[in-house]
């Protein structure tokens, strides 16, 4: 018993030195990395930009020491700003230490209307007369698509090259849902409205399939008529290589078909670019990545500006998840907030959101309206700015977008499920009610609706809806009836929502912000990025907590995690819904 003692007792204390030793040794890590980024960051002469596009790239990400962290298993996720990139690549044009640009992307994680945005960039940097040199083991078809700018596009003499044009796989719960005996019950508005058909159909509806065909041909024409202008080729000459699935090709055959100019390995490719920066073979070529290239601050040499103009981001699914998306009270206090700042002359409000919650909707709707009141304010799309991410874009005085952005699917619904069989008949488990009123048990989720429910619901949905086209025809000087017909919760690309008046102009955020100046005549301005980034170390924190928990759930699910997550969102939904009918991800 007094060995047991001892021994406890020792061990006691060595795990109270050790939680002592490894809090310290925490903090030091921490102070050694927030030094590390005060220093300054040193562009050397000759040097080169690169864009190898490893992270995520979202609209604003915070410039942190902690991207890529990992520590036994729990990591925090890389991601990089589009903002940080398109000002990056600006800056870069007129900066003297940089010679050109080397783009190596085998893959991007981003939409195609991010990398067009990306890629009209590059286009206006070439007219600096600077290099763009790009080269590659593999490129995917929207990493093809980028680096189709380039002056030269090299590529492994064992390389892949990723060409096959666009397709839309769904998947459909019904099946499963009905052997787990739960029943989705459907109220909606919209022949298009297509985010029910995976709960009630096995298979795409025949207006499905013809919004994803028409939306599908708009993307790929756009990148298809991009690439053959850089690549001096003709669209049938592109779609006819997409047919043959370039991606089986030899190297050399896509040197002869004029996707590739030479064939060349790394080290060959590193001295290429040591010719062109003028560096001698032994050495090494100054290079800078985006990350940090972006702390570099571009001097204007006007001293402080008072006019500004305010980009604000609306990012993610509206009153989404309790960690990430667009939290409708925060963001309409940012844009209160912006419309009563008289430094602020024009907002530019950057949506890139599938939508969500038709009443967080209605909320940023109202004070982009209030907004539009006192001062210009432009709507630039992203990738995705559909359902209630139109709902909130509706009321401003221009809506900008790119080609092949995502928008439309104007409608809502509201999904109840009935999981009575279940839990009666399957798992045994039953449920008496005792109400004070006739419909006290409302909207259960363990019988059918009952004709009254219906009723109720469907006629709440209907003047959601009439609210909701009654805000677009507002905006776009529209009637409601013009709305409807184009509405109905139809997905649109812009190229056609241009056509029909849902879109204004072709253009990324920074012809937006050139259009608000314009709007707001002021020659001499700054830029002020809304809402304000949270502390760094919080954000790490919360990236920890989020990835700690999803690493399992990725562990044990692998491809079928996305499924999960899409029917977690489903789960967590609150209210009737003004969303895209499925995430939209092109490869």
């Amino acid at each position: 018993m007094k060995d047991f003692l001892k021994y406890m007792l020792a061990t006691i204390v060595g795990l109270i030195i050790a939680g002592i030793v490894g809090f310290f040794l925490l903090i030091g890590v921490f102070s050694a990395i927030m030094s590390y980024t005060d220093k300054p960051v040193v562009v050397e002469d000759n040097s080169v930009l690169i864009l190898d596009f490893k992270n995520e790239i979202v609209e604003r990400a915070a410039n942190t020491p902690f991207d890529d962290f990992s520590f036994n298993g729990f990591y925090s996720s890389g991601k990089t700003g589009l903002d940080n990139i398109l000002e990056s690549i600006e800056k870069a044009k007129t900066d003297d230490q940089i010679k050109g640009i080397y783009l190596c992307p085998s893959g991007i994680q981003a939409g195609v209307a991010t990398v067009e945005e990306i890629r009209k960039a590059l286009i206006d940097f070439k007219e600096s007369g600077k290099f763009v040199y790009a080269y590659g083991d593999s490129f995917s078809q929207k990493a093809y698509y980028l680096v189709s700018v380039a002056d030269q596009i090299a590529l492994n003499p064992q390389g892949m090259l990723e060409l096959k044009g666009l397709s839309s796989v769904r998947t459909f719960y019904k099946k499963a849902l009905e052997k787990l005996g739960v029943e989705m019950q459907i109220i909606r508005h919209g022949k298009f409205k297509a985010a029910v058909e995976p709960f009630i159909r096995e298979d795409m509806s025949p207006e499905n399939k013809l919004q994803t065909q028409t939306y599908l041909n708009s993307v790929w024409s756009a990148m298809v008529e991009d690439i053959a202008a850089s690549r001096k080729l003709s669209p049938e000459a592109i779609n006819q290589l997409a047919d043959s699935v370039t991606m089986f090709m030899p190297a050399e055959e896509l040197v002869k078909a004029g996707l590739i100019d030479t064939l060349m390995y790394k080290d060959e490719m590193i001295n290429t670019l040591k010719e062109l920066t003028g560096i001698d073979m032994e050495d090494d070529v100054p290079a800078i990545g985006v990350d940090k290239y972006a702390k570099v601050p571009a001097s204007s040499g006007k001293g402080l500006i008072r006019d500004k103009i305010a980009v604000i981001y609306a990012e993610g699914d509206i009153d989404g998840t309790d960690t990430d998306g667009i939290k409708s009270e925060a963001l309409s206090r940012t844009i209160r907030e912006a419309r009563r700042d008289s430094s602020i002359k024009a907002i530019v409000l950057r949506v890139n959101s599938p939508g969500g919650s038709a009443y967080g909707s209605e909320v940023i709707w109202r004070e982009v309206k209030l907004a539009k009141e006192t001062k210009p304010v432009i709507v630039s799309m992203g990738d995705v700015a559909a359902s209630g991410g139109y709902y909130i874009s509706a009321a401003a005085d221009t809506i900008m977008a790119d080609r092949t952005t995502i928008t439309g699917s104007i409608g809502i619904f509201g999904m109840i499920p009935n999981a009575g069989e279940l839990l009666n008949d399957k798992l045994g488990i039953t449920e008496d009610v005792v109400s004070t009123n006739a419909n006290s048990d409302l909207l259960s989720v363990t019988r059918p609706l009952t004709g009254f429910e219906r009723s109720k619901m469907q006629a709440y949905i209907e003047r959601g809806y009439d609210t909701f086209i009654g805000r677009v025809a507002d905006g776009r000087t529209m009637t409601k009836e013009q709305v409807d017909e184009i509405g109905q919760g139809r997905v649109w690309a812009s190229s056609n929502a241009k056509e029909i008046g849902l879109v204004d102009l072709y253009g990324g955020v920074t012809d937006a912000v050139k259009l608000a100046a314009q709007m707001a005549k002021l020659e001499d301005y700054r830029i002020t990025k809304l809402p304000k980034l949270k502390d760094p170390l919080e954000e790490l924190l919360k990236d920890l907590t989020g990835e700690a928990q999803s690493f399992f759930m990725e562990r044990e699910l692998g491809d079928q995690y996305k499924l999960y997550e899409q029917l977690k969102n489903v789960v967590n939904s609150k209210g009737i819904l003004a969303r895209m009918p499925y995430d939209i991800k092109f490869e």
